[in-house]
């Protein structure tokens, strides 16, 4: 009896050694190729928009194109763009729909970044846990143009900065380090299966309407079902991004939220790393 209680001990042992390695492994090659990886970010950026005159900038003319159509179709196509907390409907949507721009290229080209950097591993055997990093840089480099614009925004239409602008790195840092666990994630599976970028691609809509960015989460009556949405990722960072410019709330102070996305957070990181532990060695035979 002791021997057989004895077993699935030593076998949790053995995993969880594999794991550590794989993860220690992750570590080394994201320090020994730390220049390469910001490197690789910028020629990310400017492969992705090369042939185009203005280049770079339609990362932020896209956006703001996007904006501009759902402010004039729920402001003065439906009317329905009221103030939200006595902040205009525009500031308020700007707010919340900046982080999503990050968020769905990560959903959608970070799913299928080992696809589009083959070479990387076929021909060069770069490391392949550092291709979703230096994606995910490379739009957070976008983003960070984005921000600055809404923060224009907001200080030209009479909100100044404040303190609660410190706590906007906090938030980059985890939508940061969630996105690119996910990229890390769904590229192994999407190099391994073609249909699993295409149901990625599928949700990408529904989690843009179901995730609070075009309405206001405060306002679900039902206490249970705004609990399970604050276990969403989108919702938590798109709702921290108007406690920074609207509602002027810490990210501490809402403990449930907070405690919900570090739950979703650490569930990530376990897949992440199971996923890469178990195809990190036939991931160049696949691609």
């Amino acid at each position: 009896m002791a021997q057989d209680s004895q077993a699935p001990l030593d076998l949790l042992a053995v995993r969880t050694k594999r794991y550590g390695a794989t993860l220690v492994d992750i570590i080394k090659e994201h320090k020994d190729y730390r220049k390469q990886i910001f490197q690789l970010a910028a020629v990310d950026l400017l492969k992705t928009y090369r042939g185009s005159a203005l280049g770079w900038l339609w990362a932020v003319i896209k956006p703001s194109v996007t904006i501009f159509v759902y402010w004039f179709a729920f402001s003065v196509g439906l009317r329905a763009g009221r103030d939200v907390n006595g902040f205009p409907f525009f500031l308020w949507l700007v707010a919340g729909i900046a982080p999503w721009f990050y968020m769905q290229e990560m959903l959608t080209q970070g799913s299928t970044n080992l696809k589009r950097y083959d070479y990387l591993v076929t021909k060069i055997r770069f490391p392949v846990s550092t291709i979703s990093t230096f994606v995910s840089l490379s739009k957070l480099y976008v983003h960070a143009a984005l921000l600055m614009i809404v923060v224009v925004l907001f200080v030209m239409s009479g909100n100044p900065i404040d303190v609660y602008f410190l706590q906007l790195p906090v938030y980059i840092a985890l939508m940061f380090a969630f996105f690119t666990m996910w990229s890390m994630f769904a590229s192994l599976l999407s190099a391994m299966s073609k249909d699993f970028a295409n149901v990625v691609n599928s949700f990408v809509t529904a989690i843009f309407w179901v995730s609070g960015i075009m309405w206001d989460v405060n306002s679900i009556k039902n206490p249970i079902l705004a609990k399970v949405l604050l276990f969403n990722p989108v919702t938590f960072l798109a709702t921290g991004y108007r406690n920074v410019f609207i509602y002027k709330r810490w990210f501490f102070q809402d403990t449930f939220a907070l405690f919900a996305f570090l739950i979703m957070l650490a569930g990530m990181f376990g897949l992440a790393l199971y996923t890469f532990h178990r195809l990190r060695r036939d991931i160049a035979d696949v691609l």
